[in-house]
């Protein structure tokens, strides 16, 4: 099932997933017959909409090569030429074919609907129920992300009048009912988008009055007017002119709940970020980790998540495809951000320039933002405090360094992905045997990556080099087996964080304390999800998906041995794969033998080549 979303950033997503919509014309194309899904749009109307000027002679076979190419991202495996069922040609122009719960547009106007038919039957209280249904799927300017003028043309502004109209049926109910305090955000953020409407003014007059805001209205009335006045020479209309007698004569019934005090900076559109990855179109297993976070997430007291594992096995991965998946459980936001943990040629992100980056995704201007981490900090905190978000921080490595950039709002949820636990552990590390001569792994590492009884080969990490315009993406870092792990550099702990130590071993390697260290002690909101190798059946499965499920029941030995040579870890699999698909004519037999052999050591897989 697709989801298309027009009422804002346009997008579509499948699974959870966001997809790629290429290029603007195609994106345009796309908005254009998403504003009116099921009716056909003509050829001509389609063009004046793409080409606002002079269209070229060329243009009625761009439309066409466009139509071809959202028909394959909308059904994917559809054969060349083919009408398919989503995008379907008519006499003289197209028109897309979707379900009524499939486009946000159609679920506003069915809301739309049933509360014009409330305030008919005069049910207010319903009327506003349903009015501030249909705006909560209002996300900005209709169709965002399109070129601006492709956005002025009618079509698109007339779905920007629906939004406003509705906004004001809204506000009609809610004062007739007593339930301002309801409609206000939605009237605030449609008034901060259009300024010089005035029907719409004078509602957020009212709307303020009614909530005991009365400063706060005439200012907001006084903004309009001098607008007004600076634009065009003119006096406020009638209807916002009698809205502000209202206000001085205080003839506005009051909302049954006050809003305590007007915010402290202008009023700003509502941003609602997106910014999650792409999920891997081809992710497979993980069903266990996948059932542990919808458990922990399920829970009242969780605000975070910590997903720990070496490198390559798969934590942003999983962190990433689990946030598509539970995106409808966080309306007002989902944000990411890379930290840079383990990056090797440059410094791990600063927490002032991490908050400064997802204020700035929030919407907050950076004038307004103050300096210091911990005013940052409590900034980011209040901005959220409302919302339910989802924020996914990949890549952390200091406890200290994250501290600030957790949310405190019951609503919010944060993804940690991390190479070291950060957590205290819940059973201290055992001490060391007297005849033992060497100090204990759990003194030397912080991350205690599991161990496979084939651990990867050389081969697998000159390959992760090797494959790098293959793959598309920066390979990490295998977790290779070495003489002594490289300890994550932490930050000490306070004095008063202090904890008892198992002793240490003679000639310790470093005198740094390298311990995980807790996120805020003691904390029941931050919950563990060590993340462990892949089985040997998902490891089967993950390259059935990759390579295709024929070509690996054709070859079980080469297969199970790629497995063994891999260590089950997923990158390492996912490099191996993409060899595999790139020469689909070599066995797998021959690339398992290159991954065994020793002596090509100078010249990984030089028989593939």
């Amino acid at each position: 099932m697709l989801r298309f979303e027009v009422l804002g950033p346009l997008r579509v997503l499948r699974a959870g997933a966001e997809l790629d919509l290429g290029f603007p014309q195609a994106r345009a194309l796309l908005g254009l017959l998403l504003l009116r899904p099921g009716r056909p749009v003509g050829m001509s109307g389609i063009i004046d909409v793409l080409w606002p000027g002079p269209p070229p002679a060329c243009a009625p076979n761009t439309v066409r090569r466009h139509v071809g190419a959202l028909r394959r991202l909308l059904e994917p495996g559809l054969p060349p030429r083919a009408p398919g069922r989503r995008l379907l040609g008519r006499t003289g122009g197209y028109l897309l074919e979707a379900a009524a719960d499939e486009v946000d547009v159609l679920r506003f106007r069915a809301l739309t609907r049933r509360g014009l038919r409330a305030t008919a039957t005069a049910r207010p209280e319903q009327a506003v129920r349903h009015f501030t249904g249909a705006l909560r799927l209002w996300r900005g300017p209709v169709a965002g992300g399109l070129p601006e003028p492709v956005r002025a043309h009618p079509r698109f502004t007339a779905v920007d009048r629906e939004v406003v109209r509705t906004a004001q049926m809204a506000a009609d109910a809610a004062l007739l009912c007593g339930r301002a305090d309801q409609v206000l955000p939605i009237l605030r953020r449609a008034s901060a988008m259009d300024p010089s409407a005035e029907p719409l003014a004078a509602r957020l007059v009212l709307a303020l009055a009614a909530c005991g805001l009365q400063a706060e209205a005439l200012a907001a009335y006084e903004a309009v007017r001098a607008g007004l006045a600076a634009r065009l020479g003119v006096a406020p209309g009638a209807e916002l002119a009698a809205a502000h007698a209202r206000v001085l004569r205080q003839q506005v019934r009051p909302a049954r709940r006050r809003v305590p005090a007007a915010p402290a900076e202008p009023v700003r559109p509502f941003v609602r970020p997106d910014q999650l990855p792409p999920g891997l179109p081809v992710f497979t297993g993980r069903e266990t980790e996948l059932a542990e976070l919808d458990a922990l997430t399920e829970e009242a007291s969780t605000r975070a998540v910590l997903i720990s594992g070496p490198a390559g096995i798969g934590k942003t991965t999983l962190a990433v495809h689990w946030a598509h998946r539970a995106a409808d459980r966080f309306p007002d936001g989902r944000l990411h951000l890379e930290l840079g943990g383990s990056a090797a040629r440059r410094a791990a992100l600063d927490p002032a320039e991490a908050l400064r980056r997802l204020l700035a995704a929030l919407g907050v201007p950076a004038r307004t933002m103050p300096t210091g981490v911990p005013a940052l900090a409590a900034r980011y905190r209040e901005v959220l405090s409302d919302r339910r978000a989802l924020v996914l921080l990949d890549d952390a490595a200091c406890a200290s360094r994250l501290r600030p950039l957790l949310p405190a709002a019951p609503g919010c949820l944060t993804l940690i992905t991390s190479r070291s636990p950060l957590l205290p552990r819940t059973r201290p590390p055992a001490t060391l045997r007297p005849t033992d001569p060497r100090p204990h792994p759990a003194l030397l590492r912080t991350d205690p990556r599991p161990r496979s009884p084939h651990p990867p080969t050389a081969d697998v990490r000159r390959l992760s080099r090797d494959l790098r315009p293959t793959t598309g993406t920066r390979p990490l870092p295998l977790p290779l087996p070495l003489p002594l792990p490289l300890p994550l550099p932490l930050d000490p702990p306070a004095t008063a964080n202090a904890r008892p130590s198992a002793p240490l071993p003679r000639n310790p390697p470093s005198t740094a304390d390298t311990r995980p260290l807790p996120l805020d002690p003691p904390t029941t909101d931050v919950r563990p999800l060590p993340l462990d190798l892949p089985t040997v059946a998902e490891a089967r499965a993950l390259l059935a998906r990759r390579i295709g499920a024929a070509r690996v029941a054709a070859e079980p030995a080469a297969v199970e041995e790629i497995i063994q040579r891999c260590g089950r870890l997923p990158l390492a699999l996912a490099l191996v794969a993409a060899r595999a698909v790139s020469r689909r004519e070599f066995p797998l037999g021959a690339l398992a033998a290159d991954l065994a052999d020793p002596v090509l050591e100078a010249e990984p897989f030089g028989r593939v080549r």
